[in-house]
């Protein structure tokens, strides 16, 4: 995009600025006592003021111009995608005609000019804090008076996971290859994103690597199923093992309530993710029972819904995964694109981080 400079002359302006500085100080100070407006008002010339207001225009009209044609182009994108939606309903063929195939836009006018005087601080924004394991594991004994079921070691978890997706009907290719892409090939069921010593990036953690939000939603439309399969395998328990079950059964209850406490939305579900409370549902995740169930059905719902939006042939691992990661209506619009090459870079890290021993662990469990 190309933009022309604005060019003006300076020299009535220059004329009358002396006469206009209180006010134009006044105005680009803000709420400022008059007293720092006044002292301001000395130390810049009002040929720096005069500059800075001339790029300012030259930057708003460029940012301006930018931002329209932004926006016919996300329009054009709304536009196409409505389309491919229709022609699904109608079991029609989707063409290449019906993408937008150009780059967004990219902005390369003047960048805004800093003005010569001194603005009012904003308000200092804390940064959200991110819960690590220990803090999950800390809320559920606060909340619930309970701690997860860790394994004594990784693979034991693998074995459970392995289990539990089988006989949900994903496929061995689809756990493993989706495990190396997520976790790198050598993740834990413990293992959370961008974790450096006591601080992480998100609250993704184990082998599909699952946010706050997932548990809080996969608990609230899946939880009835999760209690009644622990139910089950607590009848077959006695002593020790049989307690320790049932309470993880009167916890997952409690926990379902307060799951469906809101609305079934991603945003509600959101919203208890990020209290105290939520971050103890999370820890369900790192359990050896309800884990596996949680990580299963966050892929197993992407083929649900693939299958409901018309698509019968089973999804690979690379397009499950597209699915996992950006959604699963934006995941299957890219799935359904007619270009293959669009799966070639999920499949070839698929392929590399396959190779690593957490991913062969996996593999053997199946």
């Amino acid at each position: 995009m190309h933009h022309q400079a604005i060019r003006h002359t300076l020299t009535i302006f220059a004329l009358v600025l002396p006469l206009m500085t209180q006010r134009a100080f006044a105005g680009d100070c803000g709420a400022l006592p008059p007293a720092v407006a006044n002292a301001m008002a000395q130390d810049v010339s009002p040929q720096a003021i005069a500059e800075y207001r001339r790029k300012l225009r030259e930057y708003q009209q460029a940012r301006s111009a930018f931002e329209a044609e932004a926006g016919a182009y996300w329009s054009a994108i709304i536009e196409k995608r409505r389309g491919r939606n229709a022609k699904r309903r109608e079991h029609q063929s989707i063409t290449l005609d019906d993408y937008v195939f150009t780059q967004p836009p990219v902005y390369t006018g003047p960048k805004r000019p800093v003005n010569p005087l001194p603005e009012p601080e904003e308000p200092h924004r804390e940064r959200k804090y991110i819960p690590v394991v220990a803090d999950l594991l800390k809320a559920a004994a606060d909340n619930y008076q309970w701690t997860p079921q860790q394994p004594a070691n990784d693979l034991d978890f693998k074995r459970a996971y392995a289990r539990f997706a089988s006989g949900a009907g994903l496929t061995r290719e689809q756990a493993v290859r989706v495990y190396a892409f997520e976790t790198g090939g050598n993740g834990t069921h413990a293992s959370q994103s961008g974790f450096h010593g006591s601080h992480a990036i998100s609250t993704a953690i184990g082998y599909n690597q699952l946010l706050t939000t997932n548990t809080v939603e996969l608990l609230a439309e899946q939880g009835d199923g999760f209690v009644k399969l622990l139910m089950e395998k607590a009848i077959r328990l006695s002593g020790p093992a049989r307690q320790a079950m049932d309470h993880k059964v009167a916890v997952l209850k409690k926990m379902l309530v307060l799951a469906r406490s809101v609305p079934d939305d991603w945003s509600e579900h959101e919203k208890i993710g990020d209290t105290w409370q939520g971050w103890a549902l999370h820890a369900m995740v790192l359990d050896i029972d309800v884990g596996p169930m949680l990580q299963t059905h966050k892929l197993l719902t992407s083929v649900i819904f693939a299958r409901e939006k018309g698509y019968t042939r089973p999804l690979t691992a690379a397009e499950l995964e597209m699915m996992n990661l950006t959604g699963d209506g934006t995941g299957l619009d890219m799935v359904t694109m007619p270009l293959a090459m669009l799966l070639a870079v999920t499949d070839e890290r698929m392929d590399s981080n396959s190779n690593l021993l957490g991913a062969k662990e996996l593999a053997a469990a199946f």
